[in-house]
């Protein structure tokens, strides 16, 4: 599964979106595929070339193209793909990024997911609170710019704030997580009292240090 990125004229503006996004989760797309789809923009050979170049210095791997005409790949371009299929959050899979979906997250400030996360499968929404009515399994991934509420076992990896939300929250019924973080701080499982280990918790940012508490 790769993520699909879809930039938008002006393009310039699209990136400077995108690193405002990325200064606050500068790991996100370590080792992670991403799809160019070019459908909202018109650009020639070199300056596809040249944007999968800035994306590559962003830390982006670009490993497939869509919706561009086979005549401008010029020499060193990404394969031309075709037969891809989007999958929706619904589905507790990744969400594309970009300008393009941050203006169709905007229009709700907190997501809804009332499906288990499955091991390898990412919930993405970079504006507003996530809610997981069931269970996130091992591997799996919640990304949230504010606060991530799991009202079943944590077992995967919740990131929370990463649009900059120093005060956001994590909450979770039972913790097995792999990873915890709030704007960039994080604990792994190693870092993790095992006290707290299968109880309800809630972490939260005290400075720079990442705290958590059980929920009595």
């Amino acid at each position: 599964m790769a993520f699909a990125l879809a930039p938008e004229p002006p393009v310039a503006e699209w990136l400077a979106e995108l690193d405002g996004w990325l200064r606050g989760s500068a790991a996100f797309f370590a080792a992670r595929p991403a799809v160019l789809d070019l459908a909202a923009v018109h650009l020639t050979g070199a300056a596809v070339a040249h944007l999968v170049a800035e994306l590559k210095a962003r830390g982006i791997r670009v490993l497939g193209l869509e919706n561009i005409a086979a005549e401008k790949l010029v020499p060193g371009l990404p394969p031309l793909l075709s037969g891809g299929r989007t999958v929706e959050v619904a589905d507790t899979a990744a969400r594309a990024t970009g300008e393009g979906a941050a203006k169709e997250a905007k229009r709700e400030s907190s997501l809804i997911v009332d499906t288990p996360v499955r091991s390898g499968q990412t919930v993405f929404f970079p504006s507003g609170d996530v809610i997981v009515l069931g269970a996130i399994g091992s591997g799996a991934e919640i990304v949230a710019g504010g606060s991530i509420h799991v009202y079943g076992t944590l077992r995967g990896r919740a990131m929370a704030g990463t649009s900059g939300n120093a005060n956001a929250r994590i909450f979770c019924r039972r913790l097995e997580a792999e990873l915890l973080a709030i704007d960039g701080y994080y604990r792994t499982a190693e870092d993790l009292d095992g006290n707290l280990r299968g109880r309800p918790i809630q972490a939260w940012l005290a400075g720079e240090t990442l705290m958590l508490a059980p929920i009595e």
